[in-house]
């Protein structure tokens, strides 16, 4: 149970980052555009193992948008990504 909560916990604190990628206006269009591509991964029918196989169909879900979040992190600038990452963790609290 302790892992799952580590796991939420790091789930939401990269949900809200994307969020604040998104929201911010200095943020480069690919970084936007990654959040939204795994967004849309995400809600769209089509998937690279379909949902009715079980458990393999959520988890390739997962890696995917945990890679397309991951690339938006890395499209950011180093001192823009610092400064998005704290206002993602004041916004948390």
């Amino acid at each position: 149970m302790w892992k799952l909560g580590r796991l939420w916990w790091a789930m939401r604190k990269e949900l809200l980052l994307a969020w604040v990628v998104l929201r911010d206006g200095r943020s480069p269009w690919g970084a936007k555009l990654a959040v939204l591509a795994a967004a849309a991964y995400l809600i769209s029918p089509l998937d690279l193992i379909t949902d009715a196989v079980p458990l393999l169909g959520w988890l390739d879900d997962g890696i995917v948008v945990f890679l397309l979040l991951r690339l938006s992190q890395k499209l950011l600038p180093p001192g823009l990504s610092e400064a998005l990452k704290a206002r993602g963790a004041t916004r948390r609290r």
